[in-house]
């Protein structure tokens, strides 16, 4: 499936862009809400994981590893979504997502490269579980698990506290990261199986109502509703 997105300004000007990305794919879902902020024109490629699309020669092509996203952008062919982030924030840098100051730009790197080193391990941990369930995780493992990506999301909490956004008073890269890998994992803790498991982690209200109220926030962002991963609609 493909669409092209184009609006305002950036209309006329950036035309050539092309993102390839699945549903449901929390690095996908970076891209696409990087793109609708910058209000970039682009064309979709939606592919299906159940087809092994990502695996097609054309993908291939692109990707010699077989993952998504991938962005073209004209004869310009990069993937990995937090590389594609910074690419997007040096070629199209309005409004910026990477910070207007070396000192805002450290802190929003930072804040990702906690997430990846001591938060998404442990999450993602989860949502594989949970998504297809099997014996590679024990009962504790999963409770460890659930244990860190709770007191990492204390952490996020007491910013959010403090400001709209995870870094600052701006949307950044720190949320376009954050934020899909939260919805992800708030769908899988909804599967029974992790019924006694969520009650860790949830309500949000009660729990982490910064949180709750960020979501809301990035949920409100225009052409956000172009970026929901369409199969769970």
């Amino acid at each position: 499936m493909s669409y092209n997105r184009a609006s305002g300004r950036n209309r006329a000007k950036y035309m050539a862009i092309d993102v390839y990305w699945g549903s449901g794919s929390a690095y996908c879902w970076r891209v696409l809400l990087a793109l609708e902020y910058k209000r970039l024109a682009y064309t979709s490629h939606l592919l299906q994981f159940s087809r092994q699309e990502h695996k097609s020669p054309q993908i291939l092509a692109l990707n010699f590893r077989g993952r998504v996203p991938i962005v073209r952008d004209g004869d310009y062919v990069i993937f990995e979504s937090l590389a594609i982030l910074y690419y997007l924030d040096l070629k199209y840098p309005e409004p910026p997502i990477f910070g207007r100051t070396p000192e805002e730009a450290g802190v929003i790197m930072r804040v990702i490269c906690e997430y990846q080193s001591y938060t998404e391990p442990h999450l993602t941990k989860l949502v594989e579980t949970f998504f297809a369930p099997g014996p590679r995780v024990s009962p504790d493992g999963l409770a460890a698990a659930m244990h860190v990506v709770a007191s990492e999301a204390r952490s996020i909490e007491a910013r959010l506290a403090r400001s709209d956004w995870v870094v600052g008073e701006s949307f950044s890269a720190a949320d376009i990261v954050i934020y899909p890998a939260l919805r992800v994992l708030l769908r899988a803790l909804a599967k029974p199986a992790a019924r006694e498991l969520s009650t860790r982690f949830l309500p949000l209200a009660a729990n982490y109502p910064a949180l709750e109220r960020w979501i809301a926030r990035v949920e409100a962002l225009p052409g956000y509703d172009r970026t929901f991963p369409p199969h769970w609609r």
